[in-house]
């Protein structure tokens, strides 16, 4: 506990030194997704509720956390909240039809083993909970690219007003083909810092590499990777559009940009 303590303290301390009032404000938006997420399984917990639907009333939360409590609400996060929206919807569709092919739902035979004492019959969709995972799993990436544009594009368009509806979305994509290696990368590299130790038990099983591809833990875990990056690539043309159409009818209207606070 007293570790626990002593990171907390010294992650607030360069939160607050590098970021200011922004910086504490990131760091209590850490606390309350974390209390979003625990009121979401224990509701979970609820035959009565659909873990899906819970799951995507949770990521509007926590994006409204993530863009608007952090950065506060302006013409830099409307449009990138929207695009998230959009993004997670699309992407909720084709989750729900991986995960039902898929069949990646419960638990692998390795995990089997240590589970054996306990009831399955807990009277929770495994399917849902599967398609709940990898939605979460999403998020984070996605609002995080979706303001790492919108941001940027707003200061361009603030230093060259004239620039049409189509340089604007060129411009997003531009910045966003920059950062989608990057993204995809940490998504990925994410499941190896915390999969080593399996990987290491697959080692120790003698599993072959075909073993390893096949087995429901590797696959589910892999699947929920490739969905996050799939996401990530949605949400670069998404945020780039809903940007430069936001700005250009700002622009129409008032004939001039309004000043972020």
């Amino acid at each position: 506990m007293n570790v626990l303590v002593l990171l907390s303290g010294i992650l607030f301390l360069l939160m607050f030194i590098i970021g200011g009032k922004k910086g504490i404000r990131s760091f209590l938006a850490i606390f309350l997704n974390f209390i979003v997420i625990i009121l979401t399984v224990i509701l979970m917990n609820d035959a009565d509720f659909n873990p899906v639907i819970l799951t995507v009333i949770a990521c509007v939360i926590i994006s409204c956390i993530n863009l608007f409590y952090i950065n506060e609400i302006n013409n830099k996060t409307k449009p990138a909240f929207l695009s998230t929206l959009i993004t997670t919807v699309i992407l909720l569709i084709f989750i729900n039809y991986t995960t039902n092919k898929s069949m990646i739902q419960g638990f692998g035979q390795e995990e089997i083993a240590e589970l054996g004492m306990f009831s399955f019959h807990i009277g929770i969709d495994f399917v849902k909970i599967a398609a709940s995972v990898i939605i979460m799993s999403t998020i984070g990436a996605i609002t995080d690219t979706a303001i790492a544009i919108a941001s940027p594009m707003r200061e361009f368009s603030h230093h060259n007003p004239l620039s049409n509806k189509k340089e604007l979305f060129l411009f997003g994509m531009n910045i966003g083909r920059d950062i989608l290696g990057t993204s995809t990368n940490t998504l990925f590299f994410a499941f190896f810092g915390g999969y080593l130790a399996l990987l290491i038990w697959f080692k120790d099983l003698s599993y072959s590499l075909g073993e390893v591809v096949n087995s429901k833990i590797f696959s589910a875990e892999m699947i929920t990777i490739l969905c996050s990056g799939i996401g990530v690539a949605l949400v670069i043309p998404i945020t780039s559009w809903v940007t430069a159409y936001w700005i250009t009818k700002e622009y129409k209207t008032s004939g001039s940009f309004s000043k972020d606070p």
